[in-house]
C-alpha cells in the first residue's frame, strides 16, 4: 500500500490543523493505521492509532483530548484532527499502516509509511 500524507503547515499556538493520509494499492480496510511524529532532534513517537474498522482508537497521552483520529474506508483515507496546538506539537507527522490486527504503538510495528508532512506551531 502507498501512503500520501498532506495537510501540514504553519499555525499559531491554539490553532487547529487536519492532516489527511490517502492510501492506494491493496485494500485499505485490511490495515490498521497510525499517526506518528518526529520533532527535531528527537525520536519518532506515537500519536494515535485506529483499527481496521475504526471501532478501536488509542492516543498518546500528549494527544488525548486534543487530537482525533478517524478513517473513511470508502475514500481510503485516514485523518488526524489536531486542536489546541502548542509549540511541542511541532514535528513531521507520518501516517503508517500495519497488517497487525491490533493497535500498534511502536514504529517498528508498521509495515508502510507515508512521506511525512511538516507541522509547525508558532508560539
Amino acid at each position: 500500500v502507498q501512503l500520501q500524507a498532506s495537510g501540514g503547515g504553519l499555525v499559531q499556538a491554539g490553532g487547529s490543523l487536519r492532516l489527511s493520509c490517502a492510501a492506494s494499492g491493496r485494500a485499505f480496510s485490511s490495515y490498521a493505521m497510525g499517526w506518528l511524529r518526529q520533532a527535531p532532534g528527537k525520536e519518532r513517537e506515537f500519536a494515535a492509532a485506529i483499527s481496521r474498522s475504526g471501532r478501536s482508537i488509542t492516543y498518546a497521552d500528549s494527544a488525548k483530548g486534543r487530537f482525533t483520529i478517524s478513517r473513511d474506508n470508502a475514500k481510503n483515507t485516514v485523518y488526524l484532527q489536531m486542536n489546541s496546538l502548542n509549540a511541542e506539537d511541532t514535528a513531521v507527522y507520518y501516517c503508517a499502516a500495519t497488517a497487525d490486527y491490533g493497535l500498534v504503538y511502536e514504529s517498528a510495528g508498521y509495515d508502510y509509511w507515508g512521506q511525512g508532512t511538516q507541522v509547525t506551531v508558532s508560539s
